[in-house]
């Protein structure tokens, strides 16, 4: 991978960096605001059991996106993290220390392992 390259996925990840950093804030202030709505006697309780059901399920579902856009974030970090401390080593597959293909880094730029040795984690080879 050439310093061209280099800087091409550096800004993709910065930039889905700040795209998750910005989603994550949305959930915290979903999640304050649904707090201080249920301060007040009445929201803490709803009037029928499928409203409390719903409202359960849209906390629950909120947190598992927040959860998900956590990890990319961790994903994400600790690709900068590689790309800053060896950069001629980053786009090189953790596993084999074959190349990563430029197109996989592009469409996912945190990646750490190339198409190959991708494959035999998910089948468990």
């Amino acid at each position: 991978m050439n310093a061209e390259q280099r800087k091409h996925i550096e800004k993709r990840l910065l930039e889905a960096r700040a795209r998750a950093t910005r989603e994550l804030g949305q959930y915290d202030e979903e999640f304050t605001s649904s707090l201080q709505g249920a301060d007040s006697d009445l929201a803490a309780y709803s009037f029928h059991m499928a409203d409390q059901g719903t409202d359960a399920m849209e906390r629950e579902k909120a947190f598992l996106f927040a959860s998900k856009e956590g990890r990319l974030l961790y994903h994400i970090d600790e690709a900068l993290r590689r790309l800053y401390r060896n950069p001629e080593q980053f786009g090189r597959c953790e596993h084999c220390g074959d190349e990563i293909n430029f197109e996989r880094l592009d469409a996912l730029p945190h990646a750490r392992l190339c198409i190959r040795c991708k494959e035999r984690e998910e089948t468990g080879a």
